[in-house]
């Protein structure tokens, strides 16, 4: 299972770490290629989890992310 956090800066400007995990991805090369080919299809959805809560992101409104395979960018 492939796990990653995301760093999310949304269309309004805010930002937001977010941890996005798949258990169909053997590895995190795999896992930012769906993160990235789902987020820019209109229709791209994706569950991820900010601390214990569900955050579903949807492609329209994201303006950038940065990927962190081991922790938040500081």
């Amino acid at each position: 299972m492939a796990t990653t956090v995301l760093r999310v800066r949304l269309i309004g400007g805010d930002r937001v770490d977010v941890t996005y995990d798949n258990p169909d991805l053997p590895d995190v090369d795999e896992l930012v290629k769906h993160v990235t080919s789902t987020l820019a299809q209109d229709s791209g959805v994706l569950l991820t989890k900010h601390g214990d809560r569900l955050v579903v992101l949807y492609g329209r409104g994201v303006a950038a992310i940065e990927v962190a395979p081991r922790g938040a960018v500081l």
